[in-house]
């Protein structure tokens, strides 16, 4: 048997799908298929029952499987151990939101294949939630997204906190402009779609403090929602530093609100069970590069 046959068999079965694991490892699903297959010669046992849809594991692939994982764990020791001077390789498939895209993506991006030259990244950007079940399935290795993961095979750390507050076009409110609850519910609000971490985190604030939230417009792009505040469609709850720009240029003008909302925490996401290298060191220059108040402009 090889660590080919132990990988392919391991993330198939953690996966549920020979489909989503042959992507996860960069091979054709018949190549994975056939290492599965020869595994289960070589042991002489099947490890999946082939007659449902997803990849369910037989008995002898249960009592296999936590025997697998280890195999995996110290090849990885020994790979990490032998590029400990080279640097890592392959294809890096990551997640990220808008604001990190708009923000310390391009920075990262340059210091990761300066220290990794040989490894390829692939970033992917979408709302929190999207990510998070993309690397709960496999098919990203990571995600940097806003809010706490709410899938239990997700580990969270850490890594950024955005402060936020209200915006409005300076024809609707004046700077500075503190307003109660009750006023705020008569402001027409834009907001990110439900697959927005942001989102989440606002409707819980709203949710605890008994306000009834306007809710007019939303959009899965916050340059959008940007440019409807200025277009004085509504209000929005946006990220501070990043909008100094407009609020330079008197487009766009900061309230606040009593209570005032949280600000926005981002996490690194990745599998609980995924032990790679890769993922430690990704995790660690994303902890150093995550800048949300710098521009990429």
């Amino acid at each position: 048997m090889t660590l080919k046959q132990i990988e392919a068999f391991y993330w198939a079965a953690k996966l549920g799908s020979f489909a989503i694991a042959a992507q996860r490892l960069h091979v054709t699903q018949s190549s994975l298929s056939k290492r599965i297959a020869e595994l289960e010669e070589s042991v002489g046992a099947l490890l999946f029952d082939r007659s449902n849809k997803r990849a369910q594991l037989s008995d002898a692939g249960q009592r296999l499987l936590i025997h697998a994982a280890s195999m995996l764990q110290l090849g990885e020791a020994m790979r990490a151990e032998a590029s400990a001077r080279s640097g890592l390789s392959g294809i890096c498939r990551f997640g990220i939101t808008e604001l990190g895209s708009l923000t310390w993506l391009p920075a990262f991006i340059g210091q990761a294949r300066r220290l990794h030259p040989a490894l390829v990244f692939q970033p992917y950007v979408d709302l929190a939630r999207i990510l998070e079940k993309l690397v709960v399935r496999g098919e990203l290795d990571f995600a940097v997204a806003p809010g706490l993961a709410q899938h239990e095979e997700i580990a969270c750390q850490k890594v950024g906190e955005v402060e936020c507050t209200w915006m409005a076009s300076p024809s609707r409110i004046a700077s500075g402009t503190v307003l109660s609850a009750r006023e705020l519910e008569s402001q027409p609000v834009i907001t990110m779609t439900e697959g927005s971490g942001l989102t989440v985190v606002l409707d819980q604030w709203a949710l605890e403090n008994g306000i009834d939230l306007r809710k007019t417009l939303a959009s899965n792009s916050m340059m959008a929602i940007v440019g409807l505040t200025a277009a004085d469609i509504g209000v929005s709850y946006l990220p501070l530093d990043f909008m100094e720009p407009w609020i330079a240029q008197d487009r766009l003008v900061p309230f606040r609100s009593k209570p005032a909302p949280p600000n926005l925490s981002y996490y690194f996401f990745a599998r609980r069970d995924d032990k790679r290298d890769l993922i430690e060191v990704m995790r660690g220059m994303v902890a150093s590069a995550a800048d949300f108040g710098v521009s990429a402009q």
